[in-house]
């Protein structure tokens, strides 16, 4: 991706993070305006939209034939355009209307998978332009998260982050604002979820509500080589029977569940090995020390980082507030409290939004606008022109 200068970048108002389960939107001046679940519920007879958001998550596996739930982000790239925009549209509504006169949407920045193609990009240009964006910048999604972790992409080091989503996980090695090696795999909290829901139906002929799964997501800190021995209670899980359809409850075996999802995390294992033998040997060198950051909402899954610390070796931190990493590094982009090039200033790096407020409780002076020092090009982004809509002036 080609990189804009940071003057492009600070004239953005809006960044938006489409994720697979939730989109958010930061707004310049008034903080995250946006946290919703990134589900549309739809009328398929009238085509009218019934809810968005957390009112449409409720709906999901509980609705009649003509009311229809649909998730138009997977993978963190809009597979539906059209229910992409209608969500956006619905879940910004009233929040930002009050902007409207400053032209709040005129330029937006919004997240893309590091591996996106063209049309991928293409469609999350067309996803903010056809709710008001004039201009929209790309942001590779694990620049966003390094730089919302607070690691420092923009020095001469390795830092390696995991992006981990929904449906897949994004494992990237960053290096003087941009990704040197990277790779996605399919795995994610949905991943997870599935495999214990498959295997408890193949092998005990149950079916799981969604709300009884999370509590078997705990075996993963128990032992047998995967957590530290945390958990290694039995759990009892009720569902229903697959031959009969009547209520019926089953004693779980924490070891059976471990089983059960060996194979997409051996997935994850394999991806890192793979970005890693891609990395020069001086930054692998830097990685040994550093180890990796976990962002994105599944960072939080319990066992995970103790997992990836067991098989490969190195230090695995989870970053504070990993959901909101990705936003968060936007928000720093919007702001120009990032640069790609070393400076002996301590403003320079950026600090997360938690450490800019202490910083500036603290009475110190704010971050210089890394705009204002000669138009430096922000790492990891890329410039989309967008047609104008119809019916609004250019400004």
């Amino acid at each position: 991706m080609s990189c804009p200068n940071l003057e492009a970048l600070t004239r953005c108002s809006v960044a938006v993070d489409l994720g697979a389960a939730r989109t958010r939107v930061y707004a310049k001046g008034s903080g995250l305006v946006v946290d919703q679940p990134s589900v549309v519920a739809v009328n398929t007879c009238s085509g009218a939209l019934i809810a968005v958001g957390d009112a449409a998550e409720r709906m999901d596996g509980r609705t009649p034939q003509h009311i229809r739930v649909v998730r138009p982000v997977s993978g963190g790239t809009v597979r539906d355009i059209d229910m992409a925009r209608r969500m956006v549209r619905a879940l910004i509504g009233e929040r930002l209307r009050r902007f409207k006169r400053r032209r709040v949407m005129t330029h937006a920045l919004v997240t893309v998978p590091h591996d996106a193609d063209p049309l991928s990009c293409r469609a999350a240009v067309e996803t903010l332009t056809g709710v008001g964006a004039r201009r929209v910048e790309l942001v590779e999604a694990p620049i966003a998260a390094a730089i919302g972790a607070g690691l420092p992409v923009a020095h001469p080091e390795a830092a390696m982050v995991l992006v981990c989503g929904t449906t897949t996980t994004q494992v990237a090695v960053v290096s003087l604002g941009a990704v040197v090696a990277g790779g996605t795999v399919a795995l994610g909290g949905d991943t997870i979820h599935h495999s214990v829901v498959q295997y408890l139906r193949n092998r005990h002929e149950l079916l799981l509500p969604s709300h009884e799964v999370w509590p078997l997501h705990l075996a993963l800190l128990g032992s047998g080589g995967v957590g530290n021995g945390v958990y290694t209670g039995l759990t009892e899980v009720q569902g229903r029977d697959v031959v009969t359809g009547l209520a019926r409850t089953v004693t779980i075996d924490p070891e059976e569940v471990r089983s059960a999802i060996q194979t997409p995390l051996t997935g994850l294992l394999d991806t890192i090995r793979v970005v890693l033998h891609r990395c020069p040997p001086d930054l692998v060198a830097d990685l040994a020390d550093r180890g990796m950051v976990l962002a994105g909402g599944s960072a939080q899954l319990p066992g995970l980082a103790d997992q990836l610390r067991e098989h490969t070796g190195m230090a695995v931190h989870v970053a504070d507030e990993p959901e909101l990493c990705a936003v968060n590094g936007l928000a720093a982009m919007m702001a120009g409290r990032i640069s790609p090039y070393l400076t002996d200033s301590e403003d320079a790096g950026y600090r997360t939004p938690q450490a800019e407020a202490a910083h500036t409780s603290r009475g110190r002076d704010e971050p210089v606008a890394a705009g204002r020092r000669g138009g430096v090009a922000a790492p990891g982004t890329a410039a989309a022109e967008a047609m104008p809509v119809p019916g609004q002036d250019i400004a």
